[in-house]
């Protein structure tokens, strides 16, 4: 019998979390939801991710405002996924940032990975006739951007570590209290998704340069904050070993000629074990699986997912 498709049977509401991480930092967690941040400068606030819809948006802004009212001036999105940035408008940023390929994926795929992501995880689309349409970012960079939080608060410093989750992730680093947002690059006891990914340059490089930042507090794209360097770098190469098993299961059966069912099958049955408990495991090892095939047949740009290409897939893996 197949699964009901991606989280499209996943309702139970979740239970959010605010931390306040040090002194004007603060982490909204959701029971492995997409997790949301903000960083307070001296007289304005950075908001990073910005949520499925403005109503989801408006739920995380009713918490933080019990912290802080400081006007919203910066809206940081790491990348261009729909559950990240549709809720946008409802921060009422002066500026929404994001890096010059993320705003080029969003206009060669935004509208096809709205459709995609709706479908496959609609309970995070709360009030979806609220959004008012694509988000885009009103400033980007290549490789590196700085914003002065002003005062003693530091700045915070928007990076560019490699192709991984995306073409266009981007990390943000706050050096003072050695916090860092790491977006999809990162996820801390929560399954990844690869399905536009770059497999080989995320499991390396990419993610060698997030290490290099030493944090101490780590916030990912899902699951709970890292606290503590050990536990930072734990999550760092929980992200890892997800990627290298894909790589090797999917590679192998690659080279001896099998199937993609084969690949998946293979690659389910090596890390079900370890990651299979965890959030949207079962929702994205058929889109991941299919990413990673395509990188064996040499189609390094991801290709677009449609919410006819889902249903194909997931028939045919998941089925």
């Amino acid at each position: 019998m197949s699964k009901p498709f991606a989280s499209s049977a996943d309702l139970e509401e979740k239970t959010e979390t605010l931390e306040v991480l040090d002194n004007g930092v603060y982490a909204l967690t959701a029971e492995g939801d997409p997790n949301v941040g903000a960083v307070e400068g001296e007289d304005f606030l950075v908001c990073i991710e910005a949520r499925a819809t403005p109503a989801a948006a408006r739920d995380w802004l009713a918490k933080l405002r019990q912290h802080t009212d400081k006007p919203i001036k910066y809206l940081v999105l790491t990348h261009y996924h729909a559950v990240r940035v549709l809720g946008a408008s409802a921060f009422g940023a002066e500026h929404i940032i994001a890096s010059e390929t993320t705003r080029k994926l969003i206009e060669e795929r935004g509208k096809q990975d709205w459709d995609s992501e709706f479908g496959r995880m609609p309970r995070l689309f709360k009030q979806p006739e609220e959004i008012p349409g694509l988000t885009w970012p009103t400033q980007t960079f290549d490789s590196h951007m700085s914003i002065d939080l002003g005062g003693n608060r530091g700045q915070l410093d928007l990076q560019f570590c490699g192709r991984g989750h995306t073409a266009g992730d981007i990390a943000v680093w706050h050096d003072k209290s050695k916090t860092l947002f790491a977006g999809d690059l990162v996820e801390a006891q929560a399954a990844l998704y690869t399905g536009d990914a770059f497999h080989m340059d995320w499991s390396a490089g990419t993610l060698d340069r997030v290490k290099a930042f030493g944090a101490e507090k780590l916030i990912g794209g899902r699951g709970a904050v890292a606290l503590g360097r050990a536990d930072c770098e734990a999550a760092i190469e929980q992200t890892r070993s997800f990627l290298t098993g894909m790589i090797e299961h999917v590679g192998a059966a690659h080279r001896r000629g099998g199937t993609l069912k084969d690949a998946f099958e293979a690659t389910h049955e090596a890390l079900e074990p370890k990651f299979g408990r965890w959030p949207i495991f079962e929702h994205c090892l058929p889109f991941n699986v299919q990413r990673l095939w395509d990188e064996f047949e040499g189609i390094d740009w991801p290709r677009i997912w449609t919410m006819e290409r889902d249903r194909e897939v997931w028939a045919q893996l998941q089925g």
